[in-house]
This record gives structure tokens, C-alpha cells and sequence, in this order.
């Protein structure tokens, strides 16, 4: 464990790792604090994309933490900035909410459901049949399709598992037989660019998740530290169903915290 606490970065996901819904998970506090009295660099690198960097600093702080907006980055604007390296100054038929929105607007984006050049797809409340219908007729007309992440799942308090980005993408996948290009975790672009935010190499940080799938395969090939906790989808028995390892399994970002800090 001193080889991970000696780290001088951390990526964190948030969904199963920092909290579930609205309720903190045990030792987050304990986690944070610690972070911040070592002079770590840290970075909450989610691949939800439906709230903005704002909303998920203010979030945290109706939990009690004082975290600033710096500290976040989503698959939204990771979406978005590629997106722009694309097409700058595009447009986007968006089903979503306001963190892809804002994301791609701040980016020289604008909303377009007549003839944009993408659609773009997130976890939204929005997500209706009519909405599905409009996307996959724009993408049959030659609109590119895009996902900010490859989800399938993901939890909400309690633990309930709901469905997640790549769940909504797959009734336009099927009705179209075009298969999105999903910017989140794990694609790499996600992790070169919570590096360079951080300023530090990937040798000295470590990468704390609780997906097998996204978390733990994007640092593996990103050749960063992996620390699995188990406060989120995954369990001590289906993480023997995938091919590769963390390098760490924890119950939770608690654990990371040494015992005298707690």
C-alpha cells in the first residue's frame, strides 16, 4: 500500500467510488482530506456527462467537501473537445443534459435537429422514443453518431444499478447499423487528458475505479497504477471474468488513507 499512497497523482471516479446518488460512500471525507493535507494532485475524471463542472463541485459540497471545479473532468468535455478537433465550430443533435451541452456550446458548438453534423448521445432524463426516433432518422441521413461514454450501467443510491450511456445508444445502433465512436472511458483520449490537467506522468499516479470494463482497463493500457474498490459495480467474483488485474483491490477509497489519518 505505500507504493499507492506515495503516488503524487490520483484519477478518481466518482459514480461508485466517491459517492452513490446523493449519499457520500464511507471513508470519502477521510480520502479527500487526505489528498489535500499531502499536497496530492487529484482529479475526479467521471464519465457521467450529464452535469457540468459546477453542479458536480457544489454536489460535493452538499456532501461536505470542499472540492473546486478544477479537480473535475467528464467524458462531456472530453466529448466536446474532440468533437471540435474534428469540426471546429460544428453542430450537434443532443440527447442529453446540461453538462454535454454546455461542454460542446463552450467549444464553439451549436444544437441543430435538422442537418447537424453529429449526434450526440449521453445519460439524460430526456430520453424518450420520440427522441431515439428523430436521432437514428439525422444519423440514417448521414449524421455521425457519438457517445461521451460506452457505459452500459451505472449505480444510484443504495447500490440499484440503472442503465447508463451505452444502453441508450444501443436502440440507434441497432436501427441504423452504425456503431457509435464513444469519447469516455476507457478510449484514451480520456486518460491523455486527465494527465496533461494534471501535469504529472503516468508513472507517479494511479488511476481509483470501481468498473473492471472503463476504470481498470483504461489505466491498465494507459500504464498507470490501478486501484479497483468494490463500493461500486464491481465484486470480488465477476472481476474473474475479465483478462487482466488491478494492481490494487480495495473495499473502498478509505482504505488508501493511512491509519493514522483516519
Amino acid at each position: 500500500m505505500e507504493n499507492l499512497r506515495n503516488k503524487k497523482a490520483f484519477i478518481c471516479d466518482m459514480d461508485g467510488v466517491i459517492y452513490h446518488g446523493k449519499n457520500l460512500l464511507p471513508g470519502v471525507k477521510e480520502f479527500v482530506e487526505w489528498l489535500q493535507s499531502e499536497a496530492k494532485k487529484f482529479l475526479f475524471l467521471t464519465n457521467s456527462s450529464a452535469k457540468t463542472l459546477r453542479e458536480l463541485s457544489q454536489k460535493l459540497a452538499r456532501m461536505g467537501l470542499d472540492v473546486d471545479e478544477s479537480h473535475f473532468y467528464t467524458s462531456a468535455r472530453a466529448t466536446a473537445a474532440f468533437l471540435a478537433s474534428q469540426k471546429p465550430h460544428g453542430s450537434a443533435y443532443v440527447i442529453g443534459d446540461a453538462g454535454i451541452i454546455n461542454a460542446l456550446y463552450d467549444e464553439g458548438y451549436s444544437m441543430n435537429d435538422t442537418n447537424p453534423d453529429y449526434v450526440v448521445v449521453s445519460e439524460s432524463d430526456n430520453y424518450d422514443y420520440a427522441r431515439i426516433c428523430h436521432a437514428t432518422k439525422l444519423v440514417l441521413e448521414g449524421a455521425k453518431l457519438i457517445g461521451t461514454n460506452p457505459d452500459l450501467t451505472g449505480p444510484i443510491e443504495g447500490g440499484q444499478i440503472i442503465p447508463a450511456t451505452g444502453a441508450l445508444l444501443a436502440p440507434i445502433e441497432l436501427a441504423t447499423g452504425c456503431k457509435a465512436y464513444c469519447v469516455g472511458k476507457p478510449n484514451p483520449l480520456m486518460m491523455r487528458n486527465a494527465l496533461k490537467k494534471l501535469e504529472c506522468p503516468r508513472e507517479v499516479t494511479a488511476i481509483v475505479g470501481d468498473r473492471m470494463d472503463t476504470d481498470m482497463i483504461a489505466g491498465i493500457e494507459a500504464e498507470i497504477t490501478t486501484a479497483l474498490v468494490l463500493s461500486g459495480v464491481s465484486t470480488r467474483e465477476n472481476i474473474t471474468r475479465f483478462a487482466y488485474r488491478p494492481d490494487y483491490i480495495l473495499d473502498g477509497v478509505g482504505d488508501i488513507v493511512p491509519s493514522e489519518n483516519q
